[in-house]
């Protein structure tokens, strides 16, 4: 019987997470990849999540994991000072402190069509024929957002009620309806607004993201329906995406996903 814990390296994991979605995929202002740790490190266990946190790399010491894998980097601008003076150096102090390795997949994971962010949302509500909402210039499989079609047209009010219980989301902020059947839809996880115009041109029905603006909600003009479930809530199952990447290739490996619930938005 192997000892798979003897086997495995960090940085064997960074690179089968970067097979589905490549460090080049990532937009300009981000910073995807291993934030801490040594990609020589052998790996104890992994633990899942959509944000690094302290509550998370308690999580991750107490599961006997020594390597944590988010969607949302940690660190995004450079710290001047490590004085735990907030969540991010606190985090940072915390992992370095405790031998654990946060790795992030970010806009590289949102910019893949197979096994990407979108897809998953896509796969959830039972979105086919899809494809890039918005595809980068001569690479139809990478760019941001996906459409598709329900597999049965669903009235407007249905179509939100579908979406919040499918997405478990507690409320959906959302643009007048319009008296429209639901047919084709438009996803992004995540802010998606820079989209919506995206979203029009593909005749979508209606448009599913997160983080619109009071203003940009009449920008929809009676286009289309804007259906805005939350951020955490948009990408939610990214978390088991990831865990399923690195769970085909080691099956029996300790893998774990958090018991955590980061959202820093509540609900009254």
């Amino acid at each position: 019987m192997f000892d798979f814990a003897e086997m495995i390296k960090i940085q064997d994991i960074a690179s089968l997470l970067e097979s589905v979605a490549p460090p080049h995929l990532q937009e300009s202002y981000d910073n995807a990849g291993l934030i801490v740790g040594s990609p020589d490190d052998t790996v104890t266990g992994i633990l899942f999540c959509l944000d690094s946190t302290e509550e998370i790399i308690e999580e991750a010491v107490r599961k006997g994991c020594n390597m944590v894998v988010a969607h949302h980097p940690i660190v995004f601008r450079g710290l001047k000072r490590f004085n735990g003076s907030s969540y991010v150096e606190r985090t940072v102090i915390r992992a370095i402190r405790e031998r654990v390795a946060v790795y992030a997949i970010h806009t590289n994971l949102d910019n893949v069509y197979f096994r990407g962010v979108n897809s998953k949302i896509a796969e959830k509500l039972g979105l086919t024929g899809t494809t890039i909402l918005s595809p980068r210039p001569g690479q139809e499989q990478v760019g941001a957002g996906l459409v598709g079609t329900l597999r049965k047209p669903m009235t407007e009010s249905y179509f939100l009620q579908h979406v919040r219980n499918t997405m478990n989301a507690p409320c959906i902020r959302h643009t007048r309806l319009l008296g429209r059947n639901v047919s084709r839809v438009a996803v992004c996880g995540g802010a998606g607004s820079f989209l919506l115009p995206d979203a029009i041109r593909a005749g979508a029905d209606a448009f599913v993201s997160a983080d619109f603006k009071y203003h940009e909600f009449f920008d929809a003009e009676d286009r289309l329906v804007v259906a805005d479930i939350g951020h955490f809530e948009s990408e939610q199952y990214t978390i088991q995406l990831l865990f399923d990447i690195i769970r085909e290739k080691y099956p029996t490996f300790a893998l774990h996903l958090t018991e955590v619930r980061t959202n820093p938005v509540h609900y009254l």
